[in-house]
């Protein structure tokens, strides 16, 4: 397993406040695959198939979702910009004997982006307080979706009370529609989810709440 720690540095807000926000939580939070996710892949591409058997999980935190597709067979790169995240990713694939197929990598996605192409990318709630160009980088993230493969992008649209934005009424969200067309995708894709669905989510701390979260699923196509 290797780690790239060079592509990000601890000066950028991003990186100060993640790295602030992943050192104040139990290293617990957050392992498990977030279940709106594990549906969708497991209905579309439950093992690496045409786009090849590279995952790309950006913004892995403490890495749930990219130890759990390891488990499916895919080699996964699990990208975020917090050291401490990445370290407990690190730990977390060591103990389940998955160190050859889960690769920490440190970016700031403002700043840079993994190279290389993917059957899989993942993005599980890609929010931040911190100014970045968001659909910018959703939209890299589109590019870097191998032909045959899949991106699959899981989006707060509503706050849980638990939420780092809690006590900001004010904040609004995109409809699935709104963020599928961000992405600026062109010919070639086949759009296999755009939906919001709703769910009972559990907090940090136990709570439970209902949510909704915008799921937006598309396949690229092969070539002709």
């Amino acid at each position: 397993m290797s780690s790239d720690t060079t592509r990000a540095t601890d000066t950028t807000d991003s990186a100060a406040f993640w790295e602030n926000h992943y050192a104040g939580i139990d290293p617990q939070w957050g392992t498990r695959p977030n279940a709106v996710l594990a549906e969708a892949v497991t209905a579309l591409a439950p093992e690496p198939g045409a786009g090849g058997d590279r995952a790309l999980d950006l913004g892995c935190g403490h890495g749930g979702d990219a130890l759990w597709l390891a488990s499916l067979g895919w080699d996964v790169t699990a990208v975020d910009v917090s050291a401490t995240a990445l370290e407990r990713v690190a730990a977390g694939a060591a103990a389940a004997g998955l160190t050859d197929r889960v690769h920490p990598s440190r970016h700031d996605l403002a700043r840079s982006f993994p190279d290389g192409a993917f059957g899989l990318v993942t993005a599980s709630y890609f929010h931040t307080p911190v100014e970045i160009p968001r659909e910018q980088v959703l939209r890299r993230a589109a590019e870097a979706v191998a032909p045959g493969g899949l991106l699959v992008l899981v989006e707060h649209a509503s706050l849980a009370p638990w939420s780092w934005r809690d006590g900001h009424e004010d904040v609004t969200f995109p409809s699935p529609d709104d963020v599928l067309a961000s992405l600026r995708l062109g010919d070639g894709w086949r759009t296999e989810r755009c939906h919001a669905p709703e769910r009972t989510a559990t907090g940090p701390g136990g709570e439970t709440a209902t949510v909704t979260d915008n799921v937006i699923a598309v396949r690229r196509g092969e070539p002709a």
